[in-house]
């Protein structure tokens, strides 16, 4: 989704929080025979809380803008201490993780704007006009999100081994946390923890460009186009990046619901 649609739909509305759940690891010791036993205990790790609900936010337009506001929250994690890291997601969570990404109703507003728009400028001349022109259009725009969400949240973190989460920074002043956001789309988080090239990233943007490509008849085709494209995607990516960063700001500003992640 091109970074300008994003800031306008994220302006018009409007997060989430971890609470801690640490377990203390015990450290090896030695029994009597000196065989080192090993604890298996869970290295501290922090489970993310429940997105907020309709009851957080009492202003207008209640129920939309609690779910524009927590969009970019749902993929988003971050900690303020040192110590303690997001307790890695298994397949079944990146699953869970891809579905609640995809079913949010933001996800469907988000594809119906952009499918007037598309109309509007008359994209994909093919589709026509009218209402079955702005149906191909909606359901081409959701194919996108979907599948873009698809690659990106569940197959290639699967695949990889990689948590497909954005981790806030938070600390820091404006442009450390700047070049952070900025440096998401080349490096990410391995489900161990070590930090690892983001394939997920462009892996999954090469992918869903390709697939967009069966189902939008006026894509240009060919090399160039695609790489063009998942240039574009990946660009967009950042963008959103920095937004995710810079969210708790920026709702805090226009007084729109959030719960810090304070551990």
């Amino acid at each position: 989704m091109p970074l300008y649609r994003i800031l306008i739909i994220a302006f018009l509305f409007d997060s989430q929080s971890v609470l801690p759940q640490a377990n203390n690891a015990v450290p090896e010791h030695p029994d009597q025979q000196g065989i080192p036993i090993v604890n298996s205990t869970p290295t501290p790790c922090v489970q993310p809380a429940p997105l907020f609900s309709a009851a957080d936010y009492e202003g207008p337009l209640k129920r939309l803008v609690v779910y524009f506001s927590r969009k970019p929250e749902i993929t988003t994690v971050h900690l303020h201490r040192r110590g303690l890291t997001p307790c890695a997601l298994d397949i079944s969570d990146k699953f869970r993780l891809f579905t609640q990404n995809s079913i949010e109703p933001v996800t469907f507003v988000a594809a119906a704007f952009n499918a007037g728009l598309a109309q509007a400028q008359d994209d994909e001349p093919s589709f026509g006009q009218g209402t079955v022109g702005y149906a191909k259009r909606y359901g081409a725009a959701l194919g996108d999100d979907v599948s873009s969400n698809f690659f990106h949240t569940f197959l290639f973190p699967v695949v990889f081994r990689q948590d497909p989460r954005y981790y806030r920074r938070l600390e820091g002043s404006g442009t450390r946390r700047l070049r952070h956001a900025l440096s998401h789309v080349f490096v990410a988080n391995g489900d161990s923890g070590k930090r690892m090239f983001n394939f997920s990233e462009w892996l999954g943007t090469s992918s869903s460009v390709t697939l967009s490509n069966t189902y939008h008849p006026g894509n240009s085709r060919g090399l160039q186009p695609t790489a063009r494209q998942v240039g574009l995607s990946i660009a967009s990516d950042m963008g959103f990046d920095v937004l995710r960063e810079f969210w708790p700001e920026i709702v805090k500003k226009l007084k729109l619901p959030f719960r810090e992640r304070d551990h």
